[in-house]
């Protein structure tokens, strides 16, 4: 094999391992959301709002001093603000049912 081949081979290697870690991302996403729908139906129950700002400014906080890169700080709280935000979006909205 060449040295094209053994470029071609190990990005190839390289992308396989991105989307192995691309389905756990999206499994541990998917627990993050399903666990948000737990306290949504803890709120509705005590008829709490929905956001928390201080959980919210909390989350954020704990990330970034666990962040250790390479993402940078304004990365990871971009990112991490979508999530916060799907997730309230989840917590107060009510689940509908999938049309198959």
């Amino acid at each position: 094999m060449g040295r094209k081949g053994r470029a071609v081979a190990r990005l190839a290697a390289v992308r396989r391992r991105i989307d192995r870690l691309d389905e756990q991302l999206l499994r541990a996403l998917n627990r993050r959301a399903a666990l948000a729908l737990e306290i949504g139906r803890i709120k509705k129950r005590r008829t709490w709002p929905v956001f928390d700002a201080r959980r919210e400014a909390f989350v954020l906080r704990h990330v970034l001093r666990a962040n250790r890169g390479p993402l940078s700080s304004f990365a990871v709280q971009h990112v991490f603000q979508a999530i916060l935000c799907e997730c309230r979006r989840r917590e107060g909205t009510p689940r509908r049912k999938r049309s198959t």
